[in-house]
């Protein structure tokens, strides 16, 4: 995984941008005193560099009818079903995170369902059968708050690196 150096320009964008991806970008330039080109620009270049994956709407789960989050730590019965469950789970739309973990679960998913009868029916009749020892299940009351990482200062990772080549 490539690391790249940010210049205060950069970072600028990226936080302007963070915190509304629907921003235009005549209204970035202006704020950042350059030209909507150099926005646009700078916008490939840290999409091209793999810093910046796109922009999307995000939707609001409980006002669609999703009331239930849940989070579930899975333990396959065999280590080397990996893939296959990877593929499965992919194909449960309630499923919209998975990640291999380290700790006591193999991996670990987030999850929306309509209500806890639903979520019920999702463990046992789509998460089941996919051939997992056992779930744990821990339930989100409420998302105190989710945020986009922080964007690191171009002069801290500079010093951070010629630190690391010394």
């Amino acid at each position: 995984m490539g690391h790249h150096l940010l210049d205060a320009l950069d970072e600028q964008i990226l936080k302007m941008i963070a915190g509304n991806a629907r921003i235009p970008f005549l209204e970035v330039a202006r704020a950042c005193n350059v030209s909507g080109a150099a926005i646009h620009q700078r916008m490939q270049k840290l999409t091209n560099a793999g810093i910046l994956k796109g922009a999307e709407y995000v939707l609001d789960p409980e006002r669609i009818g999703y009331e239930t989050c849940a989070y579930i730590g899975i333990f396959l019965k065999e280590p080397s079903t990996f893939d296959a469950v990877v593929k499965a789970l992919e194909a449960i739309p309630e499923v919209v995170e998975c990640h291999f973990t380290t700790g006591k679960y193999d991996m670990f998913i987030k999850l929306y369902a309509r209500n806890n009868q639903h979520l019920m029916s999702i463990i046992h009749d789509k998460l089941q059968p996919l051939g997992l020892a056992r779930t744990e299940t821990l339930i989100s009351f409420h998302e105190a708050f989710s945020r986009q990482m922080p964007i690191p200062h171009a002069e801290e990772e500079k010093m951070e690196k010629e630190e690391t080549e010394e």
